[in-house]
């Protein structure tokens, strides 16, 4: 099967080779032969490389303390402050929840300050795009299941479903992480921009 590329030059619907191998294809047809194919947009280029600038972003800024505080350790801490909360008569708020989030990073940090992590920038997209919810889900012979990120490759997802990526995967790297630098998507696509720039 021969992939063309193709653009629209006029109004009128006349579509020409976009690179010199669909000109090189499109030569090969003899006139008035028939071709059939099945069309679709090409995602937008620049869109793609300020993904990856944003998930560069968000790695630059993550620092590496899965698994140093428990799950059982998070539930204590957010029982707590529940408890603090009805003790006072008080509503739970964002700010206590910012507190208790900054208390188990630090805790985080100092349990892995002596231990060498390893970052890799695979894993990471891999983690934030199943995040985002942009997954298939496996079942293994022992019963377990796992999640593995959908590609995002040009052939395998179009440009109104890249969108819908893009802004779950920055919803995700702002909950997650760069929160503590940034106070708004609007801010962090900004910072993103930028760095694209002088790239």
């Amino acid at each position: 099967m021969v992939h063309l590329q193709l653009v629209k030059q006029t109004s009128s619907g006349l579509l020409l080779p976009a690179t010199p191998e669909s000109g090189d294809f499109l030569r090969s047809v003899k006139i008035g032969e028939w071709i059939h194919a099945d069309f679709k947009r090409v995602r937008n280029y620049a869109f793609h490389k300020r993904f990856f600038k944003l998930l560069q972003l968000g790695f630059d800024y993550w620092t590496p303390t899965g698994g140093a505080v428990t799950s059982r350790e998070q539930k204590l801490i957010s029982g707590f402050v529940n408890f603090l909360c009805d003790s006072a008569g008080q509503e739970y708020t964002p700010a206590l929840n910012d507190a208790a989030e900054q208390y188990l990073h630090k805790i985080a940090v100092n349990r892995t300050s002596d231990i060498a992590l390893l970052k890799s920038f695979d894993a990471f997209r891999e983690w934030v795009t199943v995040q985002a919810g942009f997954y298939t889900e496996h079942f293994y012979p022992d019963g377990s299941r796992g999640r593995r990120a959908k590609s995002i490759a040009f052939a395998s997802m179009d440009e109104t479903e890249f969108q819908q990526v893009y802004k779950a995967v920055l919803n995700v790297l702002l909950n997650w992480i760069l929160f503590r630098k940034f106070s708004s998507p609007e801010e962090v696509e900004n910072v993103a921009a930028h760095l694209l720039e002088f790239a």
